[in-house]
């Protein structure tokens, strides 16, 4: 069963750090950045939130061929994606955030003329058991083609839209429409959630209409007798996030079969959890996952916990180890020395690419992974996309991270800096002369 979701991605950004000064000249906080956290926003979000719910996801979006949008695609990897051009740059939401609070937003992007509609994305609606509709008022939702195919979809398919005050109202008979409170009072000239949801059904000709309310639940209508379904009592440090989670959930509770109020209900205590949870915040940054599932994320998180558990040390050093040599070799064995396990975090291929330019790497990404899980000295291999390791060590929290000792002072490491948010540390191993990479691809090609 496939839930297609489809609308307006975005690049989430969180600087998270921590707060104890003023600054001299202006009554205003001093943050010291701890670390940056990307995720995908938007649809991207709710298809990660689904897919993380074990449903088979298929995310129809626009990204623009931009620095943020090849970041956003590098986020999405591991989801099934159908992705068109974007023609304006890419969203990009930037929250700076300290004890768990955001006390700015910075946004950028997005303004300007709408994504262009492929034949390939309403293809892959055409192939949906389930629709969810995540408008972020950035143009994909009011595309005429793409109107046309949801509202012929929605007449035969459950379909969840969430609206966006920028974007288009829903298409007839969707199944049902997840405003928030100030959304819904926005859209109607009502004064409570119960009542502008029984004025939105109207008027949008829809099926239901559940207006999400935070604390207060959610007031539904869905034609019979309108009603509130109430939310746990909890305490929300951040809400950001909780509308995907909602509609997300209330999509795959259709998908299965539920009716509408049973989506919502459950609907309700999913959001509810995933604030309980620490919000957004919680979604882990993307990991490019290996080809072969042993030696992958999945096995270092295994290693590491059970490292943990018996109290020991957890070891992590990383590098594209590309013609792997005595130099590498020696480095992560002294590694392995200083801890009870060590985990090599491995650039992919794209990478390599990106860091060392055309024709790097020389040895593919299965391969490296192959060679460095058949050394005694490591005990789990874990391939990340990103340009730095800055998303796995947050993801893996290791006691100890390995470099090179080239680097003159490891306090002046962003990985440093990452390690001390949770009390690890940098330790520099020597470097053994004569012994790199380079060196050899230079002798490589000397002898053709």
């Amino acid at each position: 069963m496939k839930l297609v979701v489809v609308g307006d991605t975005l690049l989430d950004v969180d600087l998270i750090g921590t707060a104890e000064r003023l600054c001299p000249d202006a009554p205003a906080p001093v943050v010291d950045l701890a670390r940056r956290d990307h995720r995908a926003g938007g649809a991207g979000l709710a298809a990660t939130l689904a897919a993380a719910d074990g449903l088979d996801i298929t995310l129809v979006t626009a990204v623009a061929d931009d620095a943020a949008g090849e970041r956003l695609r590098a986020e999405l990897v591991g989801l099934d994606t159908v992705i068109g051009p974007a023609r304006v740059a890419t969203p990009v939401k930037t929250r700076l955030r300290c004890a768990g609070q955001s006390i700015a937003r910075i946004d950028e992007g997005g303004g300007g003329e709408p994504p262009v509609v492929t034949d390939e994305m309403l293809d892959a609606l055409c192939g949906a058991d389930a629709v969810h509709v995540a408008d972020y008022g950035r143009g994909l939702a009011a595309d005429k083609r793409l109107r046309g195919l949801l509202a012929h979809r929605a007449r035969t398919v459950p379909l969840v839209w969430d609206p966006h005050p920028g974007g288009p109202a829903p298409v007839e008979h969707a199944t049902l429409v997840s405003p928030n409170l100030d959304e819904a009072l926005r859209f109607s000239a009502a004064r409570t959630g119960s009542d502008a949801a029984t004025d939105l059904r109207n008027r949008w000709s829809v099926r239901a209409v559940a207006v999400t309310m935070g604390a207060g639940g959610a007031a539904l209508d869905d034609g019979t007798t309108p009603r509130t379904i109430p939310a746990p009592r909890m305490l929300v440090a951040d809400p950001c996030g909780a509308g995907d989670r909602f509609a997300a959930t209330a999509a795959g509770a259709l998908l299965a079969g539920a009716d509408v109020t049973g989506a919502v209900t459950t609907a309700v205590h999913a959001a509810a959890a995933f604030l309980a949870a620490g919000g957004v915040a919680s979604v882990r940054p993307n990991v490019h996952p290996l080809p072969s599932g042993r030696g992958g994320m999945s096995r270092a998180r295994d290693v590491v916990d059970e490292v943990r558990a018996r109290g020991g040390t957890v070891v992590a050093t990383g590098g594209c180890f590309d013609l792997l040599h005595a130099g590498h070799v020696r480095t992560l064995a002294a590694a392995r020395a200083l801890g009870d396990c060590l985990v090599a975090c491995v650039n992919s291929d794209r990478s390599v690419r990106r860091l060392k330019g055309v024709g790097r790497p020389i040895t593919p990404e299965a391969d490296r992974v192959e060679l460095l899980r058949s050394l005694s000295s490591v005990d789990a291999v874990a391939v990340f996309d990103e340009d730095t390791p800055v998303a796995i060590l947050n993801e893996l929290r290791p006691d100890i991270w390995v470099k090179g000792g080239d680097y003159p002072n490891a306090d002046d490491l962003p990985e440093t800096r990452l390690l001390r948010v949770w009390g690890g540390r940098t330790v520099l191993v020597p470097v053994h002369p004569g012994r790199s990479t380079s060196r050899l691809a230079t002798a490589l090609r000397s002898v053709g």
